[in-house]
C-alpha cells in the first residue's frame, strides 16, 4: 500500500510538471522561439504547441540556463534597456539574458547600439543629407547625455526616441567594453553611410562578389568582431581568436548570407537586391527571371549557387565555436549558426524559397536549441545532419552539382577530422589486439626470462653449498663420485654390484 501511494504520488508531481511546462510554454515559446532570426513563421500561442507539442515541452522541461538575469538588481534604466531589447530583437533577446553576468550588459547594449543604427540607416523617410551625418556621427551621439532622435518612421522608432536610457547604461560599464562598441559604432555607420551614398548600388543592386562579401562584413561582420573583442576582453574566449580574423567574418558571414538567401523575395518586393550579379547572371539574363515561372528551374539552381558560396564559411565557423571558454557564450553563438544551417537545407532546390520567406519549424528550432546548447560535438551533428540533407537533395542537373557535393563531403570530412566515427567491429578488433599484444611474449623477452631464471638458481645453489660448508660439510670426492654415477646411470653394459648395491 505505501508502495502504491508513493508511485501514485510521483505520478501526480510528474503530471503537475508536465501540466505547469505546458502552460508556460504556452505563454513563453513564442519568445523562446524568436531566438533565431530563421525561425518558423509567426504563430499563435496555441499554434506555437500543436506545432511541435514533444519538442516544445521537452525544451521547456530539459533547457536549464548556466546564467538567469535577475531584474531585482537592475536600474530602472537597465530595465527599460532590456524592454527595448525584447522589443526590437528578432533574434538574441532569450540568449543575451542567459549569458554570463560579465557580458550579459555589454552586449544587451552593444546590441541596441546597433539596432538604433541600423534604424536610421532603414529609414528611407529621412532626408540623406540628414541620414548620411547621423550615421557618421552617431558615436559621437551616443555620448550625448539626454540624446535622443524622434524624427524616424520606423517600427523601432520608439528606441530611438528614448535612446537616453541606453546612454546613461552605457556610461557604467567597464571602459574596455564602451571602447569597443564605440569602435565597432564608428566602422558600422561610416559603412552603412558610404553605401547610403552608392546610386549604383540603390539602382542596380549588388554587382560582384568582393562587393556583396564587403556588404556582409559592414551588417554582420563588425558585429563578430565587436562580440569576439567583447569575449577575448572578458577572457570568457580563447585570446588567440584575436589572431585570426577570417573566423569572425566568416561567423558573421554565414549568418548574413543565410539571411540575403532567403529573404530574395521580400526584398525583391521593396526594390532590393542583395544577390551579387556575378552570381544570378550565370543563371538567368534579367533579375525579374527569378522570379518568372517559366525560369523556375534556372532561380533555383541561382539559389544553390548562393548556397554552395554560403557553405565556405562552415569549417571556419566550426573552429570559431571551438574556441569559447563558457558554456553561455557559446550556446550564444551555436544557436544561431545552428539554425542557420537548418535554413540553408531547407531553401535548398526549394522552389517556395522564390515566391515567400521560407523557415524552419517550431519543433526543429527546439531541437536545434537543445543539440546546440550541449557541446561542440553535438553541434557538429546538427551540421553534419543537415549537410547530410543537403547532399541528398541535391540535383544532377544542376550546374554546381558536383561542386556542392564536394563542399558537402570536405564539411564532412573536417568534422570526422574533429570527432572520429567510432565503428564497434573495427574497435572491438582494435581492443582484441592490443590485448594479444599485452598477453604474448617475443622471443627477446622469453630469452631474457630464461636468464634471469638461469641465473637466479644458480645463485640460491651457491649459497646453499656456501653455507653447507661453512657449516662443515666435505666434499673431497664429490666431482670423482658424481662421475661415476652419471657412468653407473647411463652405461648399458655395466654390471651389477656382488653386493646388491652401488659402491661409491
Amino acid at each position: 500500500m505505501r508502495l502504491i501511494k508513493i508511485v501514485a504520488l510521483g505520478t501526480a508531481y510528474l503530471s503537475a510538471q508536465v501540466l505547469a511546462a505546458i502552460a508556460a510554454t504556452a505563454a513563453e515559446a513564442a519568445e523562446a522561439m524568436t531566438i533565431a532570426a530563421i525561425s518558423a513563421p509567426t504563430l499563435t500561442q496555441p499554434d506555437v504547441l500543436l506545432a511541435r507539442p514533444t519538442e516544445t515541452i521537452i525544451w521547456k522541461l530539459w533547457h536549464n540556463p548556466v546564467h538567469r538575469r535577475d531584474p531585482s538588481t537592475e536600474s530602472e534604466t537597465l530595465k527599460e534597456c532590456f524592454r527595448f531589447l525584447g522589443l526590437t530583437s528578432r533574434s538574441f533577446a532569450v540568449v543575451i539574458q542567459e549569458l554570463n553576468p560579465e557580458l550579459l550588459v555589454p552586449i544587451a547594449l552593444f546590441y541596441l547600439v546597433l539596432r538604433g543604427l541600423d534604424t536610421i540607416e532603414d529609414d528611407m523617410t529621412i532626408p540623406l543629407e540628414k541620414k548620411i551625418p547621423l550615421l557618421r556621427h552617431f558615436h559621437q551621439n551616443m555620448e550625448i547625455d539626454g540624446w535622443q532622435f524622434h524624427e524616424s518612421n520606423e517600427k523601432d522608432k520608439e528606441l530611438l526616441e528614448k535612446f537616453d536610457v541606453v546612454i546613461t547604461e552605457l556610461k557604467k560599464i567597464k571602459p574596455q567594453y564602451y571602447a569597443i562598441i564605440k569602435d565597432i559604432t564608428v566602422k558600422m555607420g561610416n559603412g552603412m553611410a558610404d553605401y547610403a551614398q552608392n546610386d549604383d548600388m540603390i539602382k542596380n543592386g549588388v554587382q560582384t562578389i568582393e562587393d556583396y562579401e564587403l556588404y556582409c562584413h559592414y551588417v554582420a561582420g563588425l558585429v563578430g568582431e565587436g562580440l569576439t573583442n567583447l569575449f577575448v576582453e572578458s577572457e570568457l574566449g580563447n585570446p588567440k581568436l584575436a589572431e585570426r580574423p577570417s573566423l569572425t567574418e566568416s561567423m558573421g558571414q554565414f549568418l548574413q548570407k543565410t539571411n540575403i538567401i532567403r529573404d530574395i523575395h521580400e526584398d525583391w518586393q521593396d526594390g532590393r537586391r542583395w544577390y551579387p550579379k556575378e552570381i544570378w547572371s550565370r543563371h538567368v539574363d534579367k533579375w525579374e527571371d527569378m522570379f518568372d515561372p517559366k525560369y523556375e528551374s534556372q532561380a533555383l539552381n541561382c539559389v544553390s549557387d548562393m548556397i554552395l558560396d554560403a557553405l565556405k564559411h562552415v569549417e571556419e565557423c566550426l573552429f570559431y565555436m571551438a574556441a569559447m571558454r563558457e558554456q553561455s557564450v557559446f550556446n550564444f553563438v551555436a544557436i544561431p549558426q545552428g539554425m542557420a544551417i537548418a535554413a540553408m537545407e531547407s531553401m535548398f532546390r526549394n522552389p517556395d524559397v522564390l515566391k515567400r520567406n521560407v523557415k524552419i519549424t517550431k519543433g526543429d528550432a527546439c531541437q536545434i536549441m537543445m543539440d546546440c546548447t550541449q557541446n561542440l560535438r553535438t553541434l557538429c551533428g546538427v551540421f553534419q545532419r543537415y549537410v547530410r540533407k543537403i547532399q541528398k537533395k541535391n540535383d544532377p542537373k544542376d550546374p554546381n552539382y558536383l561542386n556542392i557535393s564536394v563542399r558537402c563531403a570536405k564539411i564532412e570530412q573536417f568534422i570526422e577530422t574533429l570527432y572520429p566515427t567510432q565503428d564497434p567491429k573495427q574497435l572491438e578488433s582494435q581492443n582484441s589486439q592490443v590485448a594479444n599484444a599485452q598477453s604474448g611474449m617475443n622471443a627477446g623477452e622469453t630469452a631474457l626470462m630464461f636468464g634471469i631464471v638461469t641465473f637466479a638458481l644458480v645463485c640460491v645453489s651457491g649459497v646453499m653449498i656456501g653455507t653447507a660448508w661453512l657449516m662443515g660439510a666435505q666434499f673431497p670426492n664429490v666431482f670423482k663420485e658424481a662421475t661415476l654415477l652419471l657412468n653407473k646411470m647411463f652405461s648399458p653394459n655395466s654390471s651389477p654390484s656382488t653386493t646388491g648395491r652401488v659402491e661409491l
